[in-house]
């Protein structure tokens, strides 16, 4: 209770309630879920919004120019209709190539997900790195500077598959591929030096591939340390914008935006599974020109 010295009365003040913010995760598709899977965990109270730009999937196919006029202009969309608190890019070809972009457009902070480079150098015993990651960022300068400026003494494998992202996204859907398409996916980054030396470690540089990393395991020539970069993005979303509310778990609905034709009845249940209660399909109507 409060008195008000020039009014005279007495009041109590209103209590505001605690603010849950609304996290939007995006990707192209949705390997993006497997950083969902642990920023739900480092903020259980959040509202969250995945977004999946499922109609221009996959990114790589796009030229740079054109990728980038496609996410901003997704983006613009995005932000208008849930305005979120933050953004996380959960997946590297947008990352490396638009981030900047973002930024410079909109006033919010946006999480990017870039190769685990750094890490993976440090942790290296053989110092023998892959990146298994799309040709698209594989290609990108970014990738490169981050090889060069993180592991300039190991041998770096950069490996660009043009199917195991599809492969991910149809596991999912409940049609997976058999183990010698993704053996084919995979072997290229397993190498072996002359001095007895071999791969020791593979950077997943797309999040599609966590999503297969049972698989990954198993069908590895030899035991290797694959590295996801979601629970570093988890980290980083909570050092800006702070720990959860405590008794807030679970009471927020999370809601998954397809910019295409969505999902089928094999994807929704997997999207139910991970705890999305809406599923908008079609919901932002973007074609791709």
């Amino acid at each position: 209770m409060r008195i008000d010295l020039l009014a005279g009365t007495v009041y109590h003040p209103a209590v505001m309630p605690p603010h849950v913010p609304t996290i939007l995760v995006f990707d192209s598709g949705l390997g993006g879920l497997t950083v969902y899977a642990e920023l739900i965990k480092a903020r259980p109270d959040a509202r969250f919004v995945y977004a999946a730009d499922d109609a221009a999937f996959p990114y790589g196919r796009l030229s740079e120019a054109a990728l980038v006029t496609r996410v901003l202009a997704v983006m613009e969309a995005l932000v208008a209709a849930h305005a979120p608190e933050i953004v996380v890019i959960a997946c590297n070809t947008a990352s490396t190539l638009v981030l900047p972009h973002l930024r410079a457009r909109f006033s919010i902070p946006f999480v990017g997900t870039v190769p685990a480079i750094k890490p993976a150098a440090a942790r290296s015993a053989s110092r023998m790195v892959s990146v298994l990651a799309t040709p698209g960022t594989v290609a990108r300068d970014y990738t490169q500077d981050l090889v060069r400026a993180y592991a300039g003494d190991c041998a770096v494998e950069l490996v660009g598959s043009t199917r195991l992202a599809a492969i991910a996204e149809a596991e999912l859907a409940g049609a997976p591929a058999s183990d010698a398409e993704i053996v084919a996916e995979i072997t290229p980054c397993f190498r072996e030096a002359a001095d007895g030396r071999r791969t020791d470690t593979v950077v997943l540089a797309c999040t599609h591939y966590p999503l297969l990393l049972p698989r990954l395991e198993r069908l590895a020539p030899w035991p290797v340390t694959f590295l996801d970069p979601a629970p570093a993005i988890a980290r980083r979303m909570v050092e800006l914008i702070g720990a959860p509310l405590l008794g807030h778990e679970g009471e927020e609905e999370a809601r998954a935006v397809f910019t295409g034709t969505g999902a089928g009845d094999t994807l929704k249940a997997a999207l139910a599974a991970r705890g999305f209660t809406r599923i908008d399909t079609g919901a932002l109507a973007f074609a791709m020109a």
